[in-house]
Parts: C-alpha cells; structure tokens; sequence
C-alpha cells in the first residue's frame, strides 16, 4: 500500500512537471523564454513548446499589426501658419527580444508611450521644414510627407524592436483661436473678389452704353439727314412740278392755287375769318357770281 501511494504521488508529480514544461505558442503570437529575467530562447513557430518547469518563465508579445493613436499635436509650417494634427500609426514587434530588452517588464502601453515619442517629434520636423507649408499640408501632396514621418519613424523605432509600418495625418485643422481670424481673412478676400468683378462689370456696362448712345445718335442723325434729303428732293420736285403747271397755263394755275386755298381755309373746325367781300381772297367765288 505503501509503494502504491508514493507511485501516485510520483505519477501526479511527473504530471505536474510535465504540464508545467510544456506550454502552447499561438500564431498570433512571439514568445519569449526567461530565466531569472534573462531571455533564453524566443519562439516565433506556432505549436507546442518545451522550458524548465519552476526555473524558466514564458512572455507573450502580439504578433498581429497593432494600432496607436497618436494625442493631438500642434505643428508651425513655413508659413507660420499653426495647424492642430491628429494622427495614427500602425506598428508591429518585430524583434521580441529587442522589444524586451528596450521596454523591460513594462507593458504595451509603456511600448506605445515610447512610439508615440518617436512619432509625434517627427511629425513636428517633417512639417516644419523649409518648403513646406499649410497648403502642402493640405494638398495632396501630405501622401509625400506621411511618407517621410512614417520612413524616419520606422528609423528611430527599431531600436525599441517595434517595425513602423505606416503613420497617416487624420486631421489636419486651424486652432479654435485661428479660425475666426481665418474665415475673417477669407471673407475679406472674396469681397474684394466681388468688388473686383462689380467694379468690371460696370466698366463693361458703361461701355456698352456709351457705344449704343453713339449708335443711337448715328442712326438718329443719318436718318435725320435721308429725310432731309427726301424731303429737299420732293419739295424741289414738287416746285418743279408747279412750275412746269404755271409755265404751261398760268390762269389755270392761279386758278388751282386759289382753290387749294379755299379747301384749307374754310374745312370744318376752323376759326372764323372775318374778310371784306371784296378782298381778293374771293376773287374767284366773285367772278363766279359774276358770271
């Protein structure tokens, strides 16, 4: 009975060094085996895995693309224009015992802390320098400069153990204190804009007038001075005409001229003459009662 007990306990000890030697290292995973705080072995290969029960110590690191969001900064460009930035960056453990080494016991948090000291110092020199200003930033030219933070950020980053795969600006904004000032600028500049565009088209207008006053007064004229002519040629004809008449019979056209008269002075409406019966107006209406 004796010898059967201390068989169990023998078997149960094994067990227990058994599962404590043998430990799982997941794919999504980087493992590192301690001794005594010292780094004996790293396992990168997903599957079963062998330390010293009690004396070794196993730390897991994530294997997969971390993300880090990086706190809100404010950055001078050349043109001393301020602008706030907010960016992320995307990052992965490359070399779990740097990674170790560089961060100690802390945790993944301290790891972000330290990345996030090496990004944002970047973003403020890459976005600081000569040649590059707000509206840089805000073109489509910032690919160019994300380019830049991201390749001296992955430079600086290695010595933590830490791959920077790609930092990108998620916003990019004028201070609060900035704006006003901004939209007040902007305002200005199209409403000078507007003046610019009134004042030209008033100019046009003016123009326009002008040249339809002159066209009026050119045709008025022209057509002023056709009609005189029109009219000089049909009097000259007229009088032509009237003196051809006189020439060929002039009782005849003493005659004609007096009953013309006659038709205009005693039509219907007009004011009363008052005339001598023997004025020579009725010279003719006398003859005839002569006759």
């Amino acid at each position: 009975m004796k010898k059967l007990n201390i068989l169990l306990i023998g078997i149960v000890v094994a067990v227990i060094l058994l599962a404590s030697s043998i430990f799982i290292v997941d794919e999504r995973q980087k493992v590192l085996v301690l001794r005594f705080g010292q780094i004996q072995s790293v396992k990168e290969e997903p599957g079963l895995a062998f330390k010293w029960p009690f004396i070794n110590e196993v730390v897991r690191y994530d294997d997969r693309i971390l993300s880090l969001d990086t706190t809100t900064i404010e950055v001078t460009p050349s043109d001393d224009r301020r602008l706030v930035v907010d960016a992320f960056a995307r990052y992965r453990i490359s070399d779990p015992r740097q990674f170790r080494e560089a961060i100690g016991t802390g945790s993944l948090a301290t790891a972000e802390s330290r990345l996030e000291g090496i990004i944002n110092p970047q973003i403020r020199a890459i976005l600081g320098q000569d040649g590059v200003t707000s509206n840089t930033i805000l073109s489509e030219d910032r690919s160019g400069l994300m380019q830049q933070i991201t390749d001296a950020s992955r430079q600086r980053a290695a010595s933590l153990g830490i791959e920077v795969l790609d930092v990108r600006l998620k916003q990019t904004n004028l201070p609060e204190q900035n704006l006003e000032a901004t939209f007040a600028r902007m305002r200005a500049e199209r409403e000078r804009e507007a003046a610019d565009e009134i004042a030209r088209g008033e100019e046009a207008a003016q123009r326009v007038r002008a040249q339809a006053d002159r066209t009026v007064v050119e045709i008025t004229s022209d057509a002023n001075r056709e009609a005189e002519i029109t009219r000089g040629e049909a009097d000259a004809e007229r009088n032509g005409i009237f003196a051809e008449a006189y020439g060929q019979d002039a009782a005849f056209f003493e005659f004609y001229r007096s009953l013309t008269a006659y038709e205009r002075a005693l039509q219907s409406g007009n004011s009363s003459m008052v005339i001598t019966p023997e004025s020579e107006f009725f010279d003719y209406l006398g003859r005839a009662e002569g006759r």
